[in-house]
């Protein structure tokens, strides 16, 4: 894991890409970043890029490649997993068996949107830090 890597966020809403957007500026996290609107999207970006990413962050309900569809492409990809890229989720959908099928595809979290700016804020920044602390096998 590239600590400097870019924060990859897979969410087709705007609006939440935008308080996003907001909250990493407010934060004043130096790492680029990178949205995209599907889970196609990111993982043609994920299998092409020479960048290695330091986290992703995923919506669930998505089009074409909803957030489960991509961690399990991701979780069969040699390439891919041998970039142990930390995956999160944030999403609105959270019930038992979405939770469930999340980590059985070992994801490394998984967090409900919070319903405050100030609160996604504060998740994003313990996400970010914890990850900036922890021993990965690509550092």
């Amino acid at each position: 894991m590239c600590m400097r890597g870019p924060i990859i966020f897979v969410e087709d809403d705007l609006d939440d890409q935008e308080l996003l957007k907001d909250a990493l500026q407010e934060l004043k996290i130096p790492n680029d970043y990178k949205f995209f609107a599907n889970g196609l999207e990111a993982l043609y970006y994920l299998e092409t890029t020479a960048d290695q990413p330091f986290i992703i962050f995923s919506d669930i309900n998505m089009p074409l490649l909803n957030g489960i569809e991509l961690r399990n492409q991701i979780f069969k990809s040699e390439y891919l997993r041998e970039k142990s890229i930390p995956f999160v989720f944030l999403t609105t959908a959270s019930n038992n068996l979405l939770v469930k099928q999340a980590y059985d595809l070992s994801v490394q979290g998984f967090f409900k949107k919070p319903e405050t700016f100030p609160e996604l804020q504060s998740v994003i920044k313990q996400i970010l830090e914890y990850w900036h602390k922890c021993k990965h096998p690509n550092s």
